[in-house]
């Protein structure tokens, strides 16, 4: 573990973009312990209230990476909710009603109990 708080943020850096890389290649192994150093380390640093001048462009640098990366797991999770609802509304028989209007039931569908 760095001791300065300069090594601290260097290696916090570095796991972002590691982390960023993990995502993309999709190495979840990976990924999982990449997230799991960088939890360790943001928990080091939770004490700190006060950082030193020139310690201020990495820690800006940190946060905007950091944000970066956040917006590329919220954009995924939401490409996996709209191709997951596609999916439902794909597999979901179409019924209809006693008056002749399509009725939809539950939108599990047979990708998710695993009968595809």
């Amino acid at each position: 573990m760095a001791s300065t708080l300069r090594a601290q943020l260097e290696e916090l850096y570095a796991l972002i973009l590691k982390e960023r890389e993990c995502a993309k290649t999709m190495a979840m192994d990976e990924l999982l312990h990449t997230v799991q150093a960088k939890n360790e380390l943001l928990r080091s640093l939770q004490s700190v209230t006060k950082v030193a001048p020139e310690d201020r462009e990495l820690a800006v640098a940190v946060r905007e990476e950091n944000r970066r990366n956040a917006y590329l797991f919220w954009a995924s999770l939401g490409f996996i909710r709209e191709s997951m609802s596609f999916f439902r509304k794909e597999l979901s028989p179409v019924s209809y009603g006693a008056h002749g209007a399509t009725v939809r039931g539950r939108s599990e569908g047979m990708l998710l109990r695993g009968r595809i």
